[in-house]
């Protein structure tokens, strides 16, 4: 859909969204948005100059319906996939993809290390997904000299990112706030460093005694994001991966320097947005937001979760969706989901589903907690629906439609059943919302109980 709107920006020197916003023009990117969210074009063209909303659309990904990732505009899910050496394929990823669509993920980050031909995968997936796609480059960076780090150099991290932007890659996750000075704060911490891409990062200073490039190649980034309008998605490489180690010195640090490059990449008109953790006790999810909102000057903030507890391997998409509900109440823009497989393995297809489910939830919660305009329409449809026993309507405003109809119709599958007054819960003659109170009765009883409160006075 974006082929016309995209030609003529071809060949400047800069296009991005921001860009264009600050230079008072509204884009067809910012139009769409606008009717989306059901937001004014000039609160979006305000709020995407001032760095709080990004709208993640490279111009080499025409066929992107624009989405926005914001404060102003609903709290949005991330869904991530990716084929591993040890698992998945092209065809099994772009099913994940095409099924994280269909339950509602409003972006997907393709995190493939391996399983095939990187560019491949990624090309494919770009191709066929209508929402923004994001990457790690330094995975693929990595795996362009064999997992060897001492033959990884800073041009490499570059051309590869350079790659992903000409394939159409809407936002990249960048671990530039990881400086060697933070390495030894992690001494203290049970889990020490678990984001992968942060992983790498140390691991490159630790050999070569050099400065993240990623941080002291900063400004030839910005150069690359502003050709093809691909967004920061600023990596959180310290972020917590246990309780223990949630909101410590070195995830502050970090996120301190990623405030000053949100501010860098703003001198260039270049969208951020923010990641941030991880595992966090619900006591400490609002500092967190808060602490982000200060220090990055209200760029959105993207977190994965975050975990409110560690002790529940295989159930962690619940964990999880509380942390994020929290989060998104409290001003986070985007949820990256966690599956079930979190800590265990690969998630499939049906894993997928679940984690997916599981945030949507949450970011609706969090819509609703924040007062959002129309966030508690389809709440009331469904409960008039419910109180109407209109079953099918029932299952069609939900979530996941189809897990409804199935639970539904393990004790009552017949279409019969789609309009009978009671489920297999209460069964027919125990169900509390048969109780229909009409008009006249109503009338009466209250006329009754002003006679008895007359009396009582």
């Amino acid at each position: 859909m974006r082929t016309n709107w995209i030609a003529s920006r071809r060949g400047q020197t800069n296009v991005s969204q921001m860009h264009y916003a600050r230079q008072g023009i509204i884009t067809e990117e910012m139009a769409y948005v606008a009717k989306r969210e059901n937001l004014p074009t000039d609160l979006i063209k305000e709020e995407v100059a001032r760095g709080r909303m990004i709208i993640p659309a490279n111009i080499n990904h025409p066929n992107l319906e624009p989405m926005a990732i914001g404060i102003a505009s609903k709290c949005k899910v991330n869904a991530n996939i990716g084929a591993s050496p040890n698992s998945s394929d092209i065809s099994e990823e772009l099913d994940k993809m095409l099924l994280a669509v269909k339950y509602g993920a409003d972006t997907v980050m393709d995190l493939s290390t391996g399983g095939g031909n990187l560019d491949e995968i990624r090309t494919a997936i770009i191709n066929a997904s209508p929402v923004p796609i994001g990457t790690v480059p330094i995975y693929q960076a990595l795996e362009s000299v064999h997992g060897s780090i001492e033959n990884l150099s800073e041009d490499d991290f570059l051309h590869i990112i350079e790659k992903h932007a000409q394939q159409g890659v809407d936002y990249m996750t960048i671990h530039a706030g990881l400086l060697i000075e933070y390495l030894p704060l992690v001494k203290n911490r049970i889990t020490g460093i678990v984001s992968r891409g942060g992983g790498i990062i140390a691991q490159w200073m630790l050999h070569h005694h050099k400065q993240n490039p990623l941080y002291s190649r900063f400004d030839d980034i910005i150069e690359v994001f502003k050709k093809y309008d691909v967004s920061f998605s600023l990596g959180d490489s310290l972020r917590p991966g246990c309780l223990h180690d949630a909101s410590d010195e070195a995830q502050l640090a970090e996120l301190k320097t990623l405030g000053d490059l949100t501010r860098r990449a703003w001198e260039h008109d270049v969208q951020v947005m923010v990641e941030g953790p991880g595992h966090v006790p619900m006591d400490q999810i609002e500092f967190n937001v808060r602490k982000q909102m200060e220090e990055c000057s209200e760029a959105p903030f993207y977190v994965l979760g975050p975990l409110v507890t560690d002790i529940a391997p295989g159930y962690d998409h619940i964990t999880s969706a509380i942390g994020a509900a929290m989060a998104g109440w409290y001003g986070t823009s985007m949820l990256c989901y966690v599956t079930p497989k979190e800590h265990l393995g690969l998630p499939n297809a049906e894993d997928v589903r679940n984690g997916l489910i599981a945030y949507k939830i949450a970011a609706h919660a969090a819509d609703i907690a924040r007062h959002r305009p129309g966030a508690r329409d389809r709440d009331d449809e469904l409960s008039h629906a419910r109180y109407n026993f209109d079953w099918n309507k029932q299952f069609d405003l939900s979530l996941d439609p189809e897990r409804a109809r199935e639970y539904h119709d393990e004790t009552l599958p017949a279409d019969i059943y789609k309009t009978a007054e009671f489920c297999s819960m209460c069964g027919p003659k125990f169900c509390p919302m048969q109780t229909k109170v009409d008009a006249d009765k109503l009338s009466e009883l209250e006329k009754f109980l002003a006679q008895e409160a007359t009396v009582k006075a």
